[in-house]
């Protein structure tokens, strides 16, 4: 997908909630936007969620304009909390599909509520924090994290001419710091990486590239 394309992409999210909540049938569709993270995981990590995720994409190109940009609370991101966070909206999801299983209108609003309710989590969390913090444990995330870091597939190569000027953690959806990885001879691999690109974008000295073999 051409880079031009993906500042739109939250459109998709706009017009698949708007049509939801009328005719909540086509909820079912977001199963995609559930199932890809995790599939697209053990070749590219998180890359689904920093490129075509639409939620991400609105929290990129439409929160941000509003967003503090404050540090992300770090227990967001420790393991329990994410854990937990990943139980109990599947434990939400599964009670609410078994009452609705067999009616697709019924089926359909279940996904569209946890959809429109986790998006205005993160919008809230945006508003306060930063864009992205319900990326640090949104449940699907998550999930291509904990395979990311089984994987480490796709890490980002720092060379030695990084001047640690840490510009690349300014730019980084996710607060990461790919400067901590300096000339390391696997690169950077943190799971919740988003191979979003940003970080080699705003490199003053090119130091930082994504190299699929490295």
């Amino acid at each position: 997908m051409s880079k031009r394309l993906r500042p739109y992409l939250f459109w998709i999210l706009l017009v698949f909630l708007s049509v939801g909540l009328v005719y909540p049938a086509v909820g079912i569709i977001a199963l995609t936007c559930m199932i890809a993270p995790v599939a697209v995981a053990p070749f590219r990590g998180r890359y689904w969620c920093g490129n075509y995720c639409p939620r991400g994409s609105f929290y990129d190109h439409v929160l941000a304009k509003l967003s503090p940009k404050r540090k992300i609370p770090a227990f967001f991101s420790h393991t329990a909390f994410r854990a937990f966070m990943v139980l109990f909206i599947i434990s939400v999801f599964t009670v609410q599909m078994v009452y609705a299983w067999g009616n697709w209108a019924a089926m359909g609003r279940v996904f569209v509520w946890i959809i429109l309710i986790t998006t205005i989590v993160g919008i809230v969390l945006g508003l306060v924090y930063h864009q992205r913090a319900w990326c640090s444990f949104c449940p699907m995330g998550t999930l291509a994290s904990w395979i990311s870091r089984r994987k480490k597939p796709f890490p980002l190569a720092v060379e030695n001419s990084c001047v640690g000027c840490k510009l690349c953690t300014k730019a980084c959806p996710m607060q990461l710091a790919p400067y901590a990885a300096k000339g390391s001879a696997g690169g950077f691999q943190h799971s919740d990486c988003l191979k979003c690109d940003r970080c080699v974008e705003r490199c003053p000295k090119q130091a930082l590239q994504f190299n699929s073999r490295r």
